[in-house]
């Protein structure tokens, strides 16, 4: 477990075991933290495999996820006074976009693509041999070769 900071697993957990008793939304560079109180400890709520604090940068996503995952409903303070959307630690990575332009395109590509192959499962139609196929596209492949023999000539 880490030093610093609360993880998910863990939040759930306390939550689970009714040892949380306090949520707290702080404002920061870049967005908002949790703050988790348990006795007389307060830690920030962890980001995944790492040490550091979460920062969400929307304030409905912060309490969504509150509520969502952590079953926490009620918040004992909303401090903006630091906040801003700009942050000091983070870089902006300019091909992030482009990064998920591609992805979602592959994810539309593969749903074609699987409609496609199940529709040919479904296809009552009779299939055609191997054999055929190989016959067909070799003469075809013959007949081109001829041409461009042809072509030269």
């Amino acid at each position: 477990m880490s030093n610093n900071t609360i993880d998910t697993a863990m939040a759930k957990r306390m939550v689970d075991a009714s040892a949380i008793q306090g949520a707290s939304i702080i404002g920061q560079p870049g967005g908002w933290g949790v703050m988790l109180k348990f006795g007389v400890t307060e830690k920030p709520l962890g980001a995944q495999r790492t040490d550091q604090p979460r920062v969400w940068r929307s304030l409905d996503r912060c309490m969504d996820y509150l509520k969502t995952e952590l079953h926490i409903t009620r918040v004992d303070l909303l401090d903006a006074s630091k906040h801003s959307d700009v942050s000091d630690k983070t870089t902006v990575r300019t091909d992030t976009s482009e990064r998920m332009r591609k992805a979602h395109a592959a994810a539309a590509h593969d749903k074609w693509f699987r409609e496609q192959v199940q529709a040919s499962l479904d296809d009552p139609a009779p299939g055609i041999a191997n054999e055929d196929v190989k016959q067909k596209f070799a003469a075809k492949r013959a007949a081109l070769k001829q041409r461009i023999v042809g072509n030269k000539a």
